[in-house]
């Protein structure tokens, strides 16, 4: 039904009246990747996780079926990358393109009409409007004007079939920038700018988070409403107090969600962020904020010396919110500097469903599964929803002569298994030290009984569980001493070495790191901490700490090489 309303929409915006030109001059904000955008003008269209080699072949015609890449498609995200190359070469094939869109899918076929991607194609349209238009044809000009105005008036009688979130955020801000661009749209603006108001009262919370908890979806979001209040104020209108108050609160929660390289902690979804598009979102906010102390989004941040830990400190999302949330409870990532240690796997949604829901598993986090349990479990009758969650019931924490000191306790395996889990983690004042305590506990005599029956049911009568960090795929790990430690050497120069005492095995095994952009999911590894429940509780101590010989400043010169896809 809502398929069919976005047609008749469409079908009806395309016949109104057209804008005849701008109302000023457009400038570009939204920024792409040189090395993805020479890839577009060389033939090799990398799209939601799927290349398709087509030299001088126009995009709507090559052979792709996945949904998510003509989605991406459509959504028109690929012009900044063509911008950010510029030439004369790129800007021919982004014209080539967009108006091709425009003869086969302006009067409202294809699959590009929804409301989220209109709005998201809208902005990048109007963005690289200069871009676009140069040495372009009046009847062209014309057509392209028609286009921009057919969106716009399909924008202003869908958006509100789009479901809340990101994708309306996107639609809202997409029909504000247009309807502030375009002669004779000014009409649709001002129901815009109150609804996007109200959905940042709805959505975003008072300590500047989101349901989905997806801190890459967080710094969309905090674009977006930064990209609208810049329009709003460049055309002398007023921006509500709940959008500006929504921007205030967005921006600390983003530099607690920030590790020491700059990128985004890579929890329920979200990858590490386009490089720049942080830096450049928060200096075009205005907000000058420092990271918080407490919960940011559900995540808690020690920082010390050039070292960040961020720990998943909340229940992971449910209901709509959850559809894509992982069992990452009390999970870390670690990062020295410039380079990521202990990470995530991350999303597997670009190489497929069965990568998609293994990055959703507990296993693929740097935290303790049980039996292969996961610390929540998916929902059978609807397998993209979280409905076992586990819920964090404790969080403390503190600071001391010793360093940054946080306890958390989840119950994820009380239902299961009468077992509790909780994690005491120590950063040094200097940030060359990370000690940990993993412990497992039946509390309760009623958890102690079903222990119990869990242990009669195995057959060496115990409860294995696994303590897993999964490392950058840049680290270079070995046994070391004798089998008793690992010794982590980091691009930088630097080395870290990996201890224990508690635990029945210790071992490097392979793992993956799930990237966006990349064709398939890169070789990495694992410090893997063994070890079984044989009466009520089961306690494991480990430390992380850098060699003695690491100075204590590295000067880290070394260069990654530009974005590949591989």
């Amino acid at each position: 039904m809502t398929r069919w309303a976005n047609r008749w929409a469409a079908w009806r915006s395309a016949r109104a009246p057209a804008a005849r030109g701008f109302v000023s001059q457009p400038e570009p904000r939204s920024i792409g990747l040189y090395a993805r955008g020479k890839q577009l003008v060389s033939g090799n269209i990398m799209l939601a996780g799927h290349l398709v080699e087509a030299p001088g072949e126009p995009l709507w015609h090559v052979a792709a079926e996945d949904p998510a890449f003509w989605k991406e498609a459509h959504g028109f995200a690929w012009l900044d990358d063509l911008a950010a190359v510029g030439d004369i070469v790129a800007r021919k094939r982004a014209q080539d393109w967009t108006w091709r869109w425009i003869a086969l899918f302006g009067k409202g076929r294809g699959p590009g009409w929804t409301p989220d991607l209109t709005g998201r194609r809208l902005i990048r349209w109007i963005n690289h409007a200069i871009f676009l238009m140069n040495g372009r044809e009046p009847e062209e000009t014309q057509a392209y004007f028609r286009a921009l105005s057919a969106q716009t008036l399909f924008l202003s009688r869908r958006w509100q079939a789009t479901a809340p979130g990101l994708p309306r955020f996107e639609a809202l801000t997409g029909l504000i920038y247009a309807g502030l661009a375009l002669t004779g749209m000014e009409e649709v603006v001002i129901p815009a700018v109150a609804a996007l108001a109200r959905e940042c009262e709805t959505e975003i919370d008072a300590q500047g988070g989101i349901p989905t908890r997806n801190p890459e979806e967080l710094l969309e979001v905090f674009t977006l409403l930064t990209w609208a209040a810049q329009a709003l104020g460049e055309a002398g209108k007023t921006v509500p107090p709940a959008h500006l108050a929504a921007i205030e609160r967005i921006a600390p929660t983003l530099r607690s969600l920030r590790h020491a390289d700059g990128a985004l902690a890579r929890f329920h979804g979200g990858g590490r962020g386009m490089e720049g598009r942080l830096d450049h979102a928060l200096a075009a906010s205005g907000v000058r904020a420092v990271p918080g102390s407490g919960l940011a989004m559900g995540f808690l941040r020690l920082a010390a010396g050039r070292t960040t830990v961020i720990v998943d400190a909340s229940d992971p999302p449910g209901g709509r919110a959850g559809a894509s949330a992982h069992a990452s409870t009390l999970g870390i990532e670690m990062t020295s500097g410039r380079r990521p240690l202990i990470v995530s796997c991350g999303s597997g949604a670009p190489f497929g469903p069965e990568w998609y829901r293994a990055g959703r598993a507990t296993p693929s986090h740097s935290t303790l599964s049980v039996e292969g349990y996961s610390s929540s479990r998916l929902n059978r009758d609807t397998p993209e929803v979280l409905a076992d969650r586990s819920n964090v019931v404790m969080t403390r924490p503190s600071q001391t002569a010793d360093g940054q000191i946080l306890r958390l306790a989840q119950n994820g395996w009380v239902a299961t298994h009468g077992l509790m889990h909780s994690r005491l983690l120590l950063l040094s004042p200097d940030g060359r030290q990370l000690g940990g305590q993993d412990e497992l506990r039946a509390e309760s005599p009623a958890d102690r009984d079903r222990l119990a029956a869990v242990m009669r049911r195995n057959r060496d009568g115990c409860v294995s569980f696994a303590i897993r960090f999964h490392l950058h795929p840049d680290v270079d790990a070995e046994i070391d001493l004798g089998g008793t430690a690992v010794s982590l050497a980091l691009k930088s120069g630097e080395i870290w070495v990996f201890r224990h005492s508690g635990s029945e095995g210790l071992s490097v095994e392979p793992s993956v790191y799930l990237e966006k952009g990349r064709l398939r999911p890169r070789a990495s590894k694992q410090i893997v901490l063994s070890g079984h429940v044989a009466e009520f509780d089961a306690m494991i101590g480990w430390t992380l700490a850098k060699a003695q010989d690491t100075p204590l400043a590295i000067r880290d010169l070394e260069r990654d090489d530009p974005l590949i896809q591989v």
